[in-house]
This record gives C-alpha cells, sequence and structure tokens, in this order.
C-alpha cells in the first residue's frame, strides 16, 4: 500500500544484557552498521534518526527511552527511529535479509522485556517524528496496546486509521528485491560470531 501522504514510523528499544564492550553483545555492534547499510538499500525506506555525538545522519531532536530503562543499572539501550513508505517496505527489511538474521541473535542480546519491542505510527510526508514522541508512543502502546496512535505489526493500521490487512503478495515481491541488494551484506553477517 502507497500511503499517499503519510510515512511509517517505527521506533524500537531494548536494554542489552551486558555493558557496552562485553563480549557478550559484540555481535551486535559487529552487526549494526551492516543493518544501517541494508536499510538504505531496502525499497521504501525514507531515512532514520542518527545519535547525537557520533557519525551518520542528524539526531531526530534529544535521544530519549522508555521509563522501562528506570531501574535497568544502563544509562542507554539499543533503539532506533526511521520512517518507511508503507508497512510492507517495513515487513520486507525487518523480516527477511540481514536484520532478520540479526534478530536471531536478539535473545542472547537482550534481556527478556515484559514490554513491546517496537511500536509503529503514521505520520505525514515531510515531517520527522522526535525521539520524545517515539517514546510517547511507544509507552502508550505498552500501557494500553494497539490502536492507530501506537501501534504493532501484528495489529496494524492505516493512515485513516482503520484496521490493516498486509498485501502478502506484496511483501514476498519486496523481500526478493531487497535480497539482491544485500546479498553481500548478508555473507559478511553470517560469517561472524553471534
Amino acid at each position: 500500500m502507497a500511503s499517499t501522504g503519510f510515512h511509517l514510523a517505527i521506533h524500537n528499544f531494548g536494554i542489552h544484557v551486558a555493558d557496552y564492550g562485553d563480549p557478550a553483545i559484540e555481535g551486535f555492534f559487529k552487526r549494526e552498521p551492516l543493518n544501517f547499510e541494508a536499510a538504505t538499500r531496502a525499497s521504501g525506506f525514507i531515512g532514520r534518526s542518527g545519535y547525537v555525538g557520533e557519525p551518520g545522519p542528524e539526531s531526530w531532536g534529544k535521544q530519549v527511552f522508555p521509563r522501562f530503562l528506570e531501574g535497568s543499572g544502563r544509562e542507554a539501550g539499543p533503539s532506533s527511529l526511521s520512517l518507511w513508505q508503507d508497512i510492507e517496505s517495513l515487513m520486507a527489511f525487518s523480516y527477511a535479509g540481514i536484520h532478520a538474521e540479526a534478530l536471531k541473535h536478539a535473545r542472547r542480546w537482550n534481556v527478556e522485556q515484559a514490554w513491546p519491542p517496537l511500536v509503529l505510527f503514521w505520520v505525514e510526508a515531510g515531517r520527522r517524528p522526535e525521539w520524545s514522541e517515539a517514546v510517547e508512543r511507544f509507552e502508550h502502546l505498552a500501557d494500553h496496546g494497539a490502536s492507530p496512535f501506537a501501534f504493532t505489526f501484528k495489529q496494524p493500521f492505516d493512515p485513516s486509521g482503520q484496521p490493516y490487512v498486509i498485501d502478502r503478495g506484496r511483501l514476498k515481491a519486496l523481500v526478493a528485491g531487497n535480497a539482491e541488494g544485500q546479498a553481500d551484506l548478508l555473507a559478511q553477517a553470517k560469517l561472524m560470531a553471534p
């Protein structure tokens, strides 16, 4: 579905099982640049927020984290904020190719969580959501469940707020197209230790 006038935002968040630099989470950090590159090559990718003080794209406002970080002993957690053309484009990237390869190891790198791993929401085309808005929607999803304001792949909504049915045929075609553009990255990731 081409969402005329709207783009799909995704914010994900977790907490690592160990501190930055610990071998237990080394596989995550080795794969991160490959995942970012795969996203830029994926059909339907619009852009992503960077992180203040790090090379790469500009940060979309001050990075903040959901309240679930409190009491974890960590100052930050793995999180991202990006924009996509539509749900199928984002699903094709998230659940196939290099990102899917990384997801196989997520339980090894992140603590078990009682909150959702991600939130999806629509924004007007041309507008970049800030971290604070993404966190607000993330926490709303955790507190109230899926709604047009904050939802998941399992319970998606279209920009008008109506429940949405994933176009599986289009999703399959996008997965196939993306595979060609990221084969080299996937090969690199498979050689890495978890």
